[in-house]
């Protein structure tokens, strides 16, 4: 079943790990077959990677997008293991991301990944009140 990508001026989407970046213009996609895309607004940079959650996040992308993903699946058990440590409340989210890992939903994996680091905003929002 085809995808069919819409994206705005100047929006830019990882396709099977090229860089694809819209002009000035609204544009339309049809994928067909198989791929591995993140848009950008689903993307967090290594640079904007300022939480232990948000680099989990990097570590999904990077899963997601791998074409060997070990080495990355190695490390996010190493960060899930230290954010368990910092933040217990984390284990039902990490939890769910496993699972979507083992399951091999790396999209999913990424979405669930973000609602960690909504948490982890709200977690840290509230400790400070």
């Amino acid at each position: 079943m085809p995808l069919k990508i819409e994206l705005k001026p100047s929006e830019r989407l990882i396709i099977n790990g090229a860089l694809i970046r819209n002009l000035d213009r609204k544009a339309t996609l049809l994928v067909e077959g198989r791929c591995k895309f993140l848009r950008e607004s689903e993307i967090i940079r290594e640079s904007e990677a300022d939480t232990p959650c948000k680099k989990l996040c990097v570590t999904l992308q990077v899963l997601y997008l791998a074409d060997d993903p070990t080495a990355p699946e190695n490390l996010f058990v190493q960060q899930s293991t230290e954010l368990m440590g910092l933040m217990p409340s984390a284990g039902p989210f990490l939890l769910a991301i496993h699972d979507a890992i083992a399951a091999q939903e790396y999209h999913r994996a990424i979405k669930l990944g973000k609602q960690l680091v909504a948490h982890e905003a709200a977690s840290r929002e509230a400790s400070a009140a």
